[in-house]
């Protein structure tokens, strides 16, 4: 029984979280050098168990993509060639920047620490892995 973990894909940083072996509990895992991240999560499969991979898929209101989804597109495109047997799934990534920095503002945070971006992306993928584990028990209650 392997973790899920979750990417906030940018083109400088990328976020990532992670659940406990149980499923229950996503936590922030670090941010990396999006340059270094194949190579970090390579060395991070090699370590732990992994069942699945979330990646958030940048969208707009509108649900159209944003400018950035090409690169996340180009990512797994690269993800799937490396890990073949690594199933990833793309969840709707929006507003999960402002609820990262809510968060950090209802943590008590000092503006300072908040405006440190890597804290805010490893959040933000903290955001996205909780909320699609939550839509996950949501699916099941309403099967």
């Amino acid at each position: 029984m392997g973790r899920l973990l979750a990417i906030d894909y940018g083109t400088k940083r990328t976020g990532l979280a992670v659940t406990d072996p149980l499923k229950i509990i996503a936590t922030g895992l670090t941010t990396v050098p999006t340059h270094t991240l194949l190579t970090y999560l390579k060395e991070y499969f090699n370590r732990e168990s992994i069942e699945e991979v979330i990646i958030g898929m940048p969208k707009k209101l509108n649900n159209e993509s944003s400018e950035n989804m090409k690169n996340v597109k180009i990512f797994i495109s690269q993800f799937i060639k490396n890990f073949p047997d690594m199933p990833i799934i793309g969840y709707d990534e929006r507003f999960t920047s402002a609820l990262a920095q809510k968060s950090m503002i209802e943590g008590g945070l000092k503006k300072k620490d908040r405006q440190n971006k890597a804290l805010i992306d490893e959040i933000s993928a903290t955001i996205i892995l909780q909320d699609y584990m939550e839509s996950l028990i949501y699916k099941n209650k309403n099967l």
